[in-house]
């Protein structure tokens, strides 16, 4: 399971700073106002190889009443649910009443606690951390979350208290599928259908899964673990303190598959949260079968408009195989194991550098790249870089100036020519270093002119 990293502070310390820093994102709202950060607001990080979800809380102080009483009990939630704490203080405050009560909060979660001293750019560090000893949490860290000053110690410190994992093995070669989507668009009931059995809990109600189920099971000789997770639906409408619980449930099964089934209510159409989801699915590299429920019984008018709707905000996920189908009447469920073998097989297919390098020359052949700065981009040769999702790592000279549009042509083309249905694909575009680089202040006179003349003639005669 990934780590989990919790933030925790009173307001205005820093605490959605430090998660965009750690997220590498804006997810968070970040201003000089306290009590910004009202509900709980999780994203992935990766530091050193290993990847871990933190999570950014309200601010906590000593008005328990109202809305403040609110984001104390999702910070409290927070914490119960995370693996270690960070616990945000302002060096330009010091140390306040406040800290005290927060201290004596964090202390008794028995979870690992870090004291991080944010805004503390310029100042002596020493001088800064004297203060905070009195807390009694340990050595705490000085760090300015804004320009990143000892961000990055402060996480890997964070994670070495983080336990490594401790889910129950697989079964040898068991493809992990993932069940995702809003509330009651029929996750439930679909893996019902799939292994045969009232395995779980389908009711006509949002929020019946509360946390993520895993199903193991066997069909035709192989191993399957179907993932049934607690929907997932915009955070204004997220009331319940136990459904906000398995949000990070659901992060996690997306991260630990091979395959997710993204499943999509026929009747509600595309919304912004399916949007999202799936967005989050693409960018976590995760081979993905797309699935329209409840398909039976749309009239043709609505049935049109569905589809329009998915070419329209889910063009982004073109690449992934769609079923629509009935999970209650098993309409078209039978081939959804089948497809899942199939994008799992292309997320994991080894792809030999000579063949990627002739498809890539055809593919210039074919396009050539276009001008950069009047000069174009030369691509060389290509190889795998990394599989699951496939990464094709592209040399060549200027290669990182290609444009957005060429990038997603050689994409599209490899998709095609190797058959890579159902997975992103990462493209990673490398550049030779120039031989000249670092030596022309070592040239003499005469060579440097002699340079000169040689780049000249070559120019002319290109």
């Amino acid at each position: 399971m990934l780590p989990v990293v919790a933030l925790v502070g009173r307001p205005n310390v820093g605490k959605s700073t430090l998660f965009n820093r750690l997220t590498r994102t804006r997810d968070a709202l970040v201003a000089d106002y306290p009590g910004l950060t009202r509900d709980r607001q999780y994203g992935y990080g990766k530091v050193g190889g290993r990847d871990y979800l933190v999570v950014d809380t309200g601010g906590l102080g000593d008005d328990d009443e109202g809305v403040a009483a609110l984001m104390a009990e999702q910070a409290r939630l927070a914490i119960d649910e995370s693996d270690a704490v960070i616990f945000l203080v302002d060096a330009r405050e010091g140390l306040l009443a406040g800290d005290y009560d927060i201290a004596d909060r964090v202390r008794r979660s028995d979870k690992p606690v870090f004291v991080a001293i944010n805004k503390a750019e310029g100042l002596d560090a020493d001088a800064v951390a004297s203060d905070f000893y009195a807390l009694g949490l340990g050595n705490p860290a000085v760090i300015s979350a804004a320009h990143g000053d000892r961000v990055v110690p402060l996480i890997e410190h964070v994670l070495a208290a983080c336990p490594e994992g401790d889910t129950e093995p697989e079964p040898d070669a068991a493809i992990m599928i993932t069940v995702a989507g809003r509330p009651n668009v029929g996750k439930s009931t679909l893996i019902n259908r799939l292994i045969g059995e009232e395995r779980l809990v389908a009711f006509d109600k949002p929020g019946t899964t509360r946390d993520s189920v895993r199903v193991p099971f066997e069909r035709d000789g192989k191993h399957y673990v179907l993932v049934d997770t607690a929907g997932v639906r915009r955070r204004t409408r997220v009331t319940e303190a136990i459904e906000k619980f398995s949000i990070i449930k659901t992060l996690q099964a997306i991260e630990q598959s091979n395959v997710v089934i993204g499943v999509i209510d026929a009747r509600e159409g595309v919304t912004d949260q399916d949007v999202s989801l799936f967005g989050l699915i693409i960018e976590r590299g995760r081979a993905l079968v797309v699935v329209i429920n409840k398909w039976d019984g749309l009239d043709p008018d609505r049935r049109r408009a569905l589809r329009d709707g998915l070419e329209l905000k889910l063009g982004f996920t073109e690449f992934a195989p769609r079923h629509f189908i009935s999970a209650r009447h098993g309409t078209g469920v039978g081939k959804l194991l089948p497809e899942a073998d199939r994008v799992h097989e292309a997320a994991c297919r080894e792809l030999p550098a000579s063949a990627l390098t002739r498809a890539l020359e055809t593919a210039i052949s074919a396009h050539p790249p276009p001008l950069s700065r009047g000069r174009r981009p030369r691509l060389r040769y290509a190889h795998q870089g990394g599989r699951n999702p496939p990464v094709i790592v592209v040399h060549g000279t200027q290669a990182e100036r290609l444009s957005a549009s060429y990038r997603r042509y050689l994409v599209n083309y490899f998709r095609k020519t190797f058959k890579l249905r159902g997975t992103p694909i990462r493209l990673q575009l490398k550049s030779g270093k120039n031989p000249f680089e670092g030596r022309r202040n070592t040239l003499t006179p005469r060579q440097q002119a002699r340079r000169k003349r040689l780049l000249k003639h070559v120019k002319k005669r290109s």
